[in-house]
């Protein structure tokens, strides 16, 4: 019999699920270190919130765990490269938290507008300061909402229900979906700070999002605009805050979420017009008894039947399947990843076309991993072969794939078009031996470039002396050149090149290549290293 461990808090409801089934656990809560490290080698399950930390070092060497079920959507409490290693399943509830974190997102609204918290200390404090809390309607006010997953489209609702105007930015959703919503789309979100009255975001944390709200940004906001953050801590600079509020140019800050958690100093708190709570998106007693029983039903069906749901780091493969296509998911999964990162407006479709050999395999899969390498960046629910569809659907993004036996030029090919409002992007991939993803197409420039690492994607004017004039440019940058390929557009007539570096490209590096004379645009392209597999191809 599966014995479980539960080791935070958890409704009671999703505990009788786990009895009822007839798993054993025992709840121990407030665990780390070595203790945690031995409770889990006396386990062969774990259900966790986001308290406790299941890090490397504590699932090192254990031989026994076999799934960890994480009650709500986040899973960076827990080290997932070192789970799948072990082989454990690492699960999540993706679904259980989105209503009470998008009330929660309006809760902060309703307070930051009406004055709420400082009003009520007035009373505590004798005081009967009714002139000095007269406050605003969020009715007729602009909603600028930063990232349109679940959360974000629930918010959208429910502040068109109470008349107000909702405006956002989502790179990966189309237009026609945004318009279905209510929402006007913005192909950039810098584009629509100055109508923003109040701004909301609702996207993960990752090295594009971290600190996107900061001096620069808020100075583009109308003055008195109002911020909120019951997404992930750190996507707002809070230092910048500070000086928005103490300037004037900020109205107000409600913060639910940090940087570090708990936090229990923060220079926000105590300032004029801030409300912050201690991350109560999800702590509403449906949410916890949903994530409860969704995560406990997680664990009694992988332990009764071995059926996986929600898993963040494996494939539903079967390993012969898994070895056969490894090498072909791993390149349409890069050449996602890179169509990713290519458009500046909104995506209307995404086309997948198949020829030779790999037009004979389960094409199903490798445009599931396509799809999860377009929609990486795109949610914290962690995109992967098995939620990818979903997440495009969510969007709106029609994908479209096309089969053909037909050999041309190389033994088997993947063609890949993202169509935008404004632009159609086209890159071609295949795989060399086994395991060498390469790009072999940039819209109708034929050329070999590595499907790894730090790129710049580029269009230059077919002139004598360019490439060394770039060249000079990385060098005076201390950027060096791994690899560079070119190939002649067959309909412009200019070049189009993909340059390889050993480090990520600065911010100066890039500008000064897209100043240069003839150069049309340069793209900074961040792709994993040449081995590196996600987790769930792992």
């Amino acid at each position: 019999m599966a014995k479980i461990v539960i080791l935070d808090t958890l409704s009671q409801d999703g505990l009788d699920l786990l009895k009822n089934a007839g798993i054993e656990y025992e709840v121990r809560t407030g665990l780390a270190g070595e203790e945690l490290k031995k409770t889990l080698t006396e386990f062969d399950g774990a259900i966790c919130r986001s308290g406790v930390k299941i890090t490397a070092d504590v699932l090192e060497g254990n031989t026994r765990l076999r799934a960890i079920a994480r009650a709500g959507v986040g899973t960076d409490n827990i080290d997932k490269a070192m789970a799948t290693r072990l082989g454990i399943i690492v699960m999540n509830t993706p679904s259980g938290n989105t209503l009470s974190t998008a009330e929660q997102t309006l809760a902060l609204m309703f307070a930051l507008v009406r004055h709420t918290a400082p009003a009520y200390q007035s009373l505590i404090e004798g005081r009967w300061d009714k002139k000095l809390y007269t406050g605003t309607q969020l009715a007729g006010k602009t909603l600028g909402i930063i990232g349109l997953g679940r959360i974000g489209q629930a918010i959208a609702k429910r502040a068109l229900a109470m008349e107000m105007k909702v405006i956002g930015f989502d790179p990966f959703m189309t237009e026609a979906k945004a318009k279905e919503l209510g929402i006007t789309l913005y192909a950039n979100y810098k584009d629509m700070l100055p109508y923003c009255d109040l701004l909301t975001v609702h996207t993960p944390l990752t090295d594009a999002t971290r600190g996107m709200i900061s001096d620069a940004e808020i100075a583009l906001l109308p003055k008195g605009a109002r911020l909120i953050n019951c997404a992930r801590g750190g996507i707002y600079d809070e230092a910048a805050l500070v000086r928005g509020l103490e300037s004037g140019q900020l109205g107000g800050v409600a913060l639910d979420v940090y940087p570090s958690e708990p936090c229990k100093q923060n220079p926000l708190f105590g300032m004029k017009n801030v409300v912050c709570t201690p991350h109560l998106g999800a702590s509403t007693e449906e949410a916890q008894l949903s994530v409860a029983v969704e995560a406990a039903q997680l664990m009694v069906d992988f332990f009764k039947t071995g059926a996986i749901r929600s898993a963040v780091n494996t494939s539903p493969l079967d390993p012969k399947t898994l070895e056969e296509l490894r090498g072909y998911l791993n390149v349409a999964w890069r050449m996602g990843l890179f169509l990713g990162q290519m458009g500046t407006s909104a995506p209307v479709c995404l086309k997948l076309t198949y020829k030779g050999e790999v037009a004979k395999k389960n094409t199903a899969l490798l445009t599931s991993a396509f799809a999860a390498g377009y929609m990486e960046k795109a949610s914290d629910v962690g995109a992967n072969i098995v939620n990818a569809d979903i997440l495009l659907r969510e969007r709106g993004i029609e994908l479209i794939e096309e089969r053909s036996t037909e050999v041309v030029n190389f033994n088997s090919t993947i063609t890949a078009q993202l169509k935008t409002e404004t632009a159609v992007y086209t890159i071609q991939g295949t795989l060399f031996g086994n395991d060498m993803p390469r790009l072999i197409q940039i819209d109708d420039s034929r050329m070999e470039s590595y499907l790894d690492g730090n790129l710049i994607i580029f269009d230059y004017d077919n002139v004598p002396g360019m490439l060394g004039k770039l060249g000079t440019v990385c060098g005076k940058h201390n950027a060096n050149i791994a690899q560079m390929c070119v190939g002649a557009s067959r309909s412009t007539g200019t070049q189009i090149g993909a340059l390889s570096l050993d480090s990520v490209p600065t911010p100066e590096l890039l500008e000064e290549i897209r100043t240069m004379e003839g150069v049309k645009y340069a793209k900074p392209v961040s792709l994993p290293k040449v081995h590196e597999l996600p987790v769930w191809l792992s």
